[in-house]
């Protein structure tokens, strides 16, 4: 990748209206946008009438069953399938799902013992399945090439050749660009996906990462959960069962015959990636949605919970507050991280949390009046995109659950002297084969060139640098945040991660050893349209 100081000043970079700012002066442009405004997107509204908050029940996924459990390992089958579901009350929505739900099944597997999933593809386009914070071997990590086609799709024989999966790239004026990617594994029909799942207990979640379009296909419902469990998290005592909620919040907007909308400039996803002018920087809904429930209510006791919170929106940020009927806030105690528990809680009055961050909270509600409400809130939205969910406190009940002071004792301790390298890299709008497009270094992504290069074991530290919000995501590995714009982590960046919230005119240092397993991986800004509009890297292990 290029020197990131380099690129400033060199390249004009710019998206026009998209975004009201062009980056050609460098970060000054992005600092005045609005001093770190709470939005990077456009938001669509729903045609349709829209319910009242905290009326519909939370649904809770359901857990898959495996099919097979033999020789140590456990064996899954899932089908993608076209599907549909009342996600609003009387409103019929067409979805593509895995196992015909929204949010998909959630897997539950224990840490060391290898799972295989079969996905079958009986959708109309190509897809790919990436575990997301899995510590994954390359075969299996789910690189945006790596298809598994539907049966009626024309054979790929020749690479990943224009019209074989609609590289066009950028914001998707049909360029032709040829993107051919001579290492791609193409499948049809179905693919094996196994994950040796040796790592930290915690939530990870899988979703489609075909390239060029990520971004529709899990707005469309191709998302679901995956927990990691293991003994010595078990023993701890946290709160477990049904006082143990996974929270899948992701917005959605709605279009007048109740289907999802989506500004995409091919509605069928076969040719012409990339969405209309205004949505360049992202795409934002104006429902919000836990669990496929529009601003849904849950009953509970007065007791302890453990919420398992991820941000599974395109691009959506959200700065999370429980508030009582009485206006008091209730701490948000943070056990965990994307990569599982932390060393010690940390309590939180609000949490931020970008797109694919997850966090593990604790959340006390036994000093709530028995038939109250606590709302949970987002600060960074407005009218209704500023409510999520609630909790109505049903019942006093006992609790025997705790919140040890030490929670973990296994996150590694790099330290920035045992690092091998130092590498750069500024994430930023710019021109990509003449359109609008979003680029790591100066670069868009390319299939068949390779990023970076680093040796199994090796420590390094990244340094990046942001012009608007970019949620960077690294495949295979955790990392820590060690200081943002020069100044220490924020409370919440505590933990090991996966993702990291790069806000406007931001660095953030991090640091990580990349070990598991050799070959091809990838590192990417977690806002889907900026994915899908080229802000990719190829990360080579050897």
């Amino acid at each position: 990748m290029r020197d990131s100081r380099g690129v400033t000043r060199r390249r004009a970079l710019g998206i026009g209206g998209a975004l009201g700012l062009t980056a050609a002066t460098g970060l000054s442009a992005a600092a005045t946008l609005s001093r770190r405004p709470s939005v990077t997107g456009a938001e669509l509204r729903s045609a349709v009438p829209l319910p009242p908050p905290f009326q519909v029940p939370l649904p809770i996924p359901a857990v898959l069953k495996p099919v097979g459990t033999s020789g140590g390992a456990d064996r899954y089958e899932i089908t993608q399938r076209e599907a549909s579901a009342e996600i609003l009350p009387g409103v019929k929505t067409p979805l593509w799902t895995y196992e015909g739900t929204f949010p998909g099944p959630t897997i539950e597997s224990r840490r060391g013992r290898p799972i295989t999933v079969s996905h079958r593809n009986t959708l109309p386009v190509p897809t790919v399945v990436h575990l997301h914070g899995g510590r994954t071997p390359a075969a299996s990590d789910g690189y945006p090439t790596d298809l598994v086609l539907p049966d009626d799709w024309p054979d790929v024989t020749s690479g990943m050749e224009h019209g074989a999966h609609g590289s066009g790239h950028g914001s998707g004026h049909g360029s032709g660009h040829d993107m051919r990617d001579p290492r791609a594994v193409v499948s049809r029909s179905t693919r094996d996906y196994t994950f040796p799942l040796d790592q930290r207990p915690t939530l990870l979640w899988y979703h489609d990462h075909r390239m060029d379009f990520t971004a529709p296909a899990i707005w469309r419902g191709l998302a679901g959960l995956h927990i990691v469990r293991d003994d010595a998290e078990d023993a701890l005592g946290l709160p477990a069962g049904r006082r143990e909620l996974p929270l899948m919040i992701a917005d959605r907007a709605f279009a007048a015959d109740g289907g999802l909308d989506y500004p995409a400039l091919d509605p069928a996803l076969r040719e012409r990636p990339g969405v209309r002018e205004p949505y360049l920087a992202g795409v934002l809904g104006d429902v919000i949605l836990v669990n496929g429930a529009p601003w849904p209510v849950h009953e509970v006791d007065a007791a302890r919970y453990r919420l398992r919170i991820l941000n599974a929106s395109n691009a959506r940020h959200y700065e999370l507050e429980a508030v009582g009927d009485d206006g008091r806030r209730l701490a948000l105690v943070q056990i965990g991280a994307d990569q599982g528990l932390l060393a010690a809680p940390v309590t939180h009055r609000l949490l931020p949390v970008a797109p694919a961050e997850r966090y593990d909270v604790i959340i006390d509600f036994s000093g709530v009046p028995v038939g109250s409400l606590v709302k949970v809130v987002n600060r960074l939205g407005s009218g209704r995109t500023g409510e999520v969910m609630a909790f109505r406190v049903a019942r006093k009940a006992a609790d025997d659950s705790r919140v040890p002071p030490a929670l973990s004792t296994d996150l590694p301790a790099w330290r920035r002297s045992e690092a091998v390298r130092v590498r750069e890299f500024s994430f930023r709008a710019g021109r990509m084969h003449g359109d609008h497009g979003w680029l790591i270094g100066g670069l868009p992504f390319d299939p068949a060139r390779s990023d970076v290069t680093t040796r199994l074991g090796d420590v390094e530290v990244w340094r990046m640098v942001a012009d608007v919000h970019h949620p960077v995501h690294l495949h295979l590995v955790g990392f820590r945040v060690l200081s943002r714009s020069g100044r220490p982590p924020l409370p919440h960046d505590a933990g090991l991660k996966d993702t990291v919230s790069l806000r406007p005119a931001e660095s953030v240092e991090i640091i990580t050893r990349f070990d598991g397993y050799r070959g091809r991986y990838l590192f990417h800004c977690h806002n889907a349209e900026h994915e899908d509009m080229g802000m990719m890297a190829n990360l080579e292990v050897i």
